[in-house]
Parts: C-alpha cells; structure tokens; sequence
C-alpha cells in the first residue's frame, strides 16, 4: 500500500460518483430487486451486497482490475485486451455488458490520453483498441489501466473499484426511494469488510479463474431487460 498523496487522491477520485462515466445510471439488477419486492430492509440489502462482492465483484471485477494493471504495468497490451474479452465472455446479462462498456468508454475518454497507453511494442493502445471497437473497453479494465498509470497499487486499485460499485448500488438503493441516508450509511459500514476480503482474496488470481457465478442476479439483470418500469439503466 502506498502513502504517496497523489495516488491516494486519485484513488478517492476513481471511487467518487463524481466521477462522470454514468454510474449514476446503472443498478446491476438491484432495481429489479427491489421491484419484485425481494428487498425489504437494510439487512436484505447488506446480504445481496455481500453475494454481489463474492460472487461478481471478487471473483469476476477484481481478477479484472488486477489483471489490468499488472498487464498495464508490463506495457503488454495483448495480455490487456486478453482481460477484456475475457470479462466480456463471462458478464451474461446483455445489461450489464452494455452499462460497463459505455462507462469503461467514458473512463477512457475522461482519463486515458493516447501517450498513456502506448509502449514502444503495444501498437495502437487501448484507447485506440476500444475507439476501433476492437475490444470492448469495460470498466474494471479501463479502471485498471488508469490506476496503474497513476501509481496506485493493485490491490489500492481493486478496493477503489469494489468501493465505487458498492456506493454505486447503495446510491441506487436510496434513489428507488426505500432506503434512507442513515440506513445506507449502516449498510455501507457492514459490508466494508467483505470489500476487503474480496480484494485481497482475488487481487493475485490469474485471468483464467474469471468468473461469476450469481444465478438469480443474473436473472435478474435480465428480467430488468424486459421491465415496463425501468429507472435505471440496468
């Protein structure tokens, strides 16, 4: 872990809804959730968090992010864009697919220059691969790549990240109207040590042992499809 202020700043900056890449529209099947009444109280929300860290975020995301970075550290874009279409093989619901591409998307256009990306051997660069529609560009990908260009460790990356999309989907819980900020704030606080426990199980996984296994929130990802009331975008 490091101390440099820089980086700890960009890491609270990359785990801020502030940061403009839409997150704000994406609920990862939470909405559906809660429209199907499967989400009544504070205690219901920090257990489907604490599935959604380790099924999908440790497991699937972080392998991602960590794979990201390293491969950003080596400058090996081969390995890199191998992470994304891996990521992109194992995400089923359509949803989900398209609500990390457009952000990842976002987070390139937002962070990544064109200089930042390119070694003397990698080609074109990922922001050239995903501007090309080569490679998908996901978000944990991209996220990857910036924190390495910003010194931040692997495992500082893979907590900034995990971090992000817990607040993500508590801001969604509080914007769909059944949760208060006080509530949120408990939730947060509990599920803060699954965050760290994922991050440090999957931070060292090689990019083979991607997966996810999370069968109704796929479900219901893709029932959220199909919704007649939708605020979210997934």
């Amino acid at each position: 872990m490091t101390t440099d202020s820089g980086s700890f700043l960009t890491a609270l900056r990359l785990a801020d809804s502030f940061l403009p890449v839409g997150g704000y529209t994406a609920s990862y099947g939470l909405e559906q959730y809660i429209n199907e009444d499967r989400i009544e109280d504070g205690d219901d929300l920090r257990d489907l968090l604490a599935a959604y860290l380790r099924r999908v975020v440790g497991p699937c995301e972080t392998v991602a992010v960590a794979n990201a970075h390293a491969a950003r550290t080596e400058g090996d874009l081969e390995r890199l864009l191998a992470v994304d279409e891996r990521l992109h093989a194992v995400t089923m619901p359509r949803e989900f697919r398209e609500s990390s591409t457009k952000a990842g998307a976002k987070l390139c256009e937002l962070l990544v220059a064109g200089d930042d990306v390119r070694t003397p051997d990698s080609g074109a660069g990922v922001a050239d691969a995903i501007e090309q529609n080569s490679t998908p560009g996901h978000y944990p990908v991209v996220f990857g790549v910036v924190a390495a260009d910003r010194g931040l460790s692997r495992l500082e990356a893979c907590l900034a990240h995990a971090y992000s999309f817990v607040t993500g989907l508590l801001g969604a819980a509080q914007r769909l109207g059944r949760f208060g900020h006080t509530e949120i704030q408990s939730v947060l606080e509990s599920v803060q040590p699954v965050v760290t426990e994922a991050c440090e199980r999957y931070v060292d996984a090689d990019v083979t042992t991607m997966s996810s296994f999370a069968p109704l929130t796929e479900i219901m990802g893709m029932r959220h499809e199909r919704a007649g009331r939708r605020l979210f975008m997934s």
